[in-house]
């Protein structure tokens, strides 16, 4: 629920440059994963043309989430001394030209622009909650929702359209490319948000340091652990299925219901969080759909393969969407919302990075996934204990206010 009042939103009685604002957002959240995701279905170009073993090659995937990590805890103060929107156009500069310098057939270069890519997506996603917050105060339910589904959306892109562009033109070069195009159009629309009055940097920066709330610790760990369940789930669903008896199409239709079936929790779970001044029916609701499909997975996968994914992907896009909403709704001004989302961004792509491997160790020391199946829904009971207390109503208090 917002507490903020008429006068604070930027944009009032001013459709036109409101209405940029929304395509500004939007476009944006649509290039934060597609320049990631679009090596997937090129991986065999992409090693035959670098010359690269497979583990080589996952770096291309996995350096990005370190980043994200690594790079989200410097947010805050970059943000203290330019103003976001500034940040927002360097983020998609440097996104176009990470992925240009992935286009070089050198693999050192490839790292060098991965890590540039991950750098400037890390950023960008830290920066969106605050700006939210900033440019739509009584509408952060609306954008947020609009906001996660396109995120969702574009990723999708990244992989749907890297195949039918391979085939197009020949070469892996031109998929990944578009990755590099959108981000210079999308700062097209940024310009204007310059001449946006109020969204500047502070006139008198203060850092918000967060790390000893225990609400923003709570909203920290729910952030990591349904990092962890996305990025483990989203890995190692085609090997379980396949593993029961499944066969390579029906098990990849039943993976891709995960991003497909989340889209529209992703759109309507940060509305319905804004209009409640407790969201714990919310958390209890996405726990239930998760534990539910992991129950399913650990006894009979191969029974209804397309239910339990469905609920996987109703935990992951309701999970996610609801952690980016707290991250508006649990501050009290977008200083507050941007070190929030730094500190909890930070520690849950970290975690995130680590779930596939950990899950993958458990299954090659066992020989099956129960064991690991087991840990998820243990993980699951511990991210409803961390969502329970984070949906309460307060705000988080920065360490100098202690």
């Amino acid at each position: 629920m917002s507490t903020h009042a008429a006068g604070d939103d930027p944009f009032l009685g001013r459709p036109l440059i409101a209405g940029l604002a929304v395509v500004a957002l939007l476009l944006t959240a649509a290039n934060l994963r597609g320049g990631i995701v679009v090596v997937g279905p090129l991986v065999e170009q992409i090693r035959s043309s670098l010359a690269i073993s497979a583990s080589a090659f996952s770096l291309l995937t996995t350096l990005p989430l370190l980043c994200f990590g690594v790079i989200s805890l410097c947010v805050p103060a970059l943000s203290r001394r330019w103003s976001p929107q500034v940040l927002a156009i360097a983020g998609l500069l440097v996104i176009g030209l990470g992925v240009l310098l992935r286009l070089v057939n050198d693999y050192a270069v490839v790292l060098l622009g991965t890590l540039l890519l991950g750098a400037a997506i890390a950023l960008l996603n830290v920066l969106i909650p605050g700006l939210v917050k900033a440019f739509f105060p009584r509408k952060v339910g609306l954008m947020t929702g609009l906001y996660s589904v396109t995120l969702s959306v574009g990723a999708g892109m990244g992989v749907y359209l890297a195949v039918p562009l391979l085939e197009r033109f020949g070469h892996w070069h031109y998929p990944v490319a578009l990755w590099a195009v959108l981000p210079l159009l999308c700062t097209l629309f940024w310009l204007p948000m310059l001449r946006v009055e109020g969204v500047g940097r502070p006139a008198n920066p203060v850092r918000v340091s967060l790390w000893r709330d225990k609400l923003a610790w709570a909203i920290t760990c729910y952030m990591g652990l349904q990092s962890f369940y996305f990025y483990s789930m989203a890995t190692w669903m085609p090997k379980m299925l396949l593993e029961s008896g499944l066969d390579a199409h029906d098990a990849g239709t039943a993976t891709a219901l995960i991003n497909l079936v989340s889209i529209p929790f992703n759109f309507l779970v940060p509305i319905m969080a804004a209009r409640l001044a407790s969201q714990r029916r919310l958390v209890l609701g996405i726990f239930l759909a998760s534990f539910t499909g992991l129950i399913g997975l650990w006894w009979q996968p191969a029974m209804a393969p397309l239910l339990w994914a469905s609920l996987v992907g109703v935990g992951c896009g309701g999970a996610l969407s609801l952690a980016l909403s707290l991250f508006v709704l649990r501050a009290a001004n977008t200083a507050q919302a941007t070190a929030l989302s730094a500190m909890a961004q930070s520690i849950g792509y970290l975690l995130a990075a680590s779930g596939p491997v950990v899950l993958g160790m458990m299954r090659d020391v066992e020989g099956a996934w129960q064991g690991a199946l087991l840990l998820m829904m243990a993980l699951q009971c511990l991210q409803l204990g961390c969502g329970w207390y984070a949906a309460r109503p307060a705000k988080v208090v920065p360490d100098q206010q202690k």
